[in-house]
């Protein structure tokens, strides 16, 4: 999904590793000698893939494999000791109700000491691995806007995690050779390419084609990519690539319309219907009990009717009725007409907050999705009101529109709660990315976090 998707793949394949010989080793220590033929005799590897991959699912719950989530050695200590109680108590209740798949007694206590020690330790020495001895692209980036500066800023402040170094920057004007813009600086002008690409050892010619539209000098450039091997890409391109967006600052629509991606043939949308319909009929089925419950919680802590329901703006712009438990007071807008809401908000209720952050109040969406208003993922329906807003203020704003709305998205789960112009062009570049990049995996991948958003608390007020 992302380019050097390798080192997540890397991080993972290798504490898989590690989480397994934990597992296995405690067990030769509680279990003896004979551990392997106990193993083979009473369906022993099935119960350490068992601990290991819940091991692994509560260590993705804790934020633990997101690469630039980690601030310090304590904090990854705080969040294995919590991903490992909690895998302790996912099994006690597997266990519990299945005997038979126990390891043995105390395997697993032994397996946790196994497990601190080895994956701080493999964390340690994968942080180095990559900052020290892991090649990085090295990127030349053409273009000196403001527009390209900031593209290229979101780049060099994850430079570490995204595993690239900015090389520097060609400015049009020879004049501003020098000149800094970042760090580096600007190192040459459009002529100097072919020269800097041999000295900087570039990788990768990433060009602004606001700035140098016209001003290239192709032929050259075609001998040295043909001869080099050298990549020339946009800079849309490569921002998508690495940051998970779509950058409306330097997007034209000639890229929307040639760019790879944007395919939408029958068996997809198929797929993605049925997988609605059995995720809804599923999720509508198990959660009826829970949303039993917030009713009669909504009833007794506030007046006014248990459901609201609100227009909203669908596929193709169609407006349709959106219904979600209410968490806010009655007639809320009464004075003030529509408008976002804020952190901290009085018109919402005490246990409209609590439903808000649990994502609870979202349930009753189920059944946009069961009759076909909505997608389980998608881009999230804005009222019309905001739309006309929006569609005047943001470029390709309407294009979001495309797709089914969906009960959660790419920019749910990767952005916090919008409540502004901002926050919704910063949102429309991740929605963008998801229509442009529509597939199963995608959607997969979306619900995963999204559960992982709910557990978390993150993105609500």
């Amino acid at each position: 999904m992302y380019a050097n998707s390798w080192r997540p793949i890397v991080l993972i394949a290798g504490e898989s590793c590690l989480l397994l010989a934990s597992v296995v080793a405690s067990s030769y220590v509680r279990l003896g000698p004979d551990a392997w033929s106990t193993f083979v005799a009473t369906d022993g590897v099935f119960k350490i893939v068992l601990v290991v991959g819940v091991c692994q699912l509560c260590l993705y719950y804790a934020d633990l494999y997101e690469l630039r989530g980690l601030t310090g050695f304590r904090e990854l200590l705080v969040r294995l000791l919590q991903a490992l109680g909690a895998t302790s108590l996912i099994l006690a209740g597997i266990y519990y109700w299945s005997p038979d798949w126990i390891i043995g007694r105390g395997v697993f206590l032994i397996s946790a000491l196994f497990m601190i020690s080895l994956v701080v330790s493999w964390r340690a020495a994968f942080a180095w691995l990559t900052h020290r001895v892991a090649p990085k692209e090295r990127l030349l980036l053409v273009g000196t806007s403001t527009a390209a500066i900031e593209l290229a800023r979101e780049l060099f402040e994850r430079r570490q995690e995204l595993g690239v170094d900015i090389v520097g920057f060609i400015d049009p004007d020879p004049a501003r050779l020098g000149a800094p813009v970042l760090n580096p600086g600007v190192v040459g002008a459009i002529d100097d390419i072919p020269l800097l690409i041999s000295r900087l050892n570039v990788d990768r010619v990433v060009v602004s084609l606001a700035d140098a539209r016209g001003k290239l000098p192709m032929d050259k450039l075609l001998d040295i990519r043909l001869d080099s091997g050298v990549t020339f890409d946009h800079l849309a391109s490569v921002y998508e690539e690495y940051t998970g967006k779509i950058a409306l600052e330097n997007l034209r629509p000639s890229w929307l319309i040639f760019s790879e991606g944007f395919r939408k043939n029958r068996l997809l949308l198929a797929t993605k219907r049925a997988t609605d319909l059995l995720v809804s009929a599923l999720g509508a089925i198990i959660a009826a009990p829970i949303m039993l419950l917030v009713a009669l919680a909504v009833r007794c802590t506030s007046q006014g009717p248990i459901f609201y329901h609100q227009r909203r703006v669908g596929l193709h712009g169609r407006v349709f009725t959106v219904h979600k438990f209410r968490t806010m007071k009655v007639d809320a807008e009464r004075h003030t007409g529509p408008m976002w809401s804020t952190a901290n908000d009085d018109r919402i209720t005490p246990i409209g907050r609590l439903l808000r952050r649990t994502r609870l109040d979202e349930l009753p969406q189920l059944w946009n999705v069961l009759i076909g208003e909505m997608s389980f993922v998608g881009p999230r329906p804005e009222r019309p009101e905001f739309v006309r807003e929006l569609t005047a203020k943001i470029p390709f704003y309407g294009q979001r529109h495309v797709l089914k709305p969906g009960l959660t998205g790419w920019a749910q789960v990767r952005y916090t709660y919008g409540a502004s112009v901002e926050d919704a062009i910063e949102k429309l570049q991740y929605d963008l990315y998801y229509i442009k990049n529509l597939s199963v995996a995608l959607d997969l991948v979306i619900m995963l976090e999204t559960i992982k958003t709910v557990i978390l608390r993150r993105g609500s007020r």
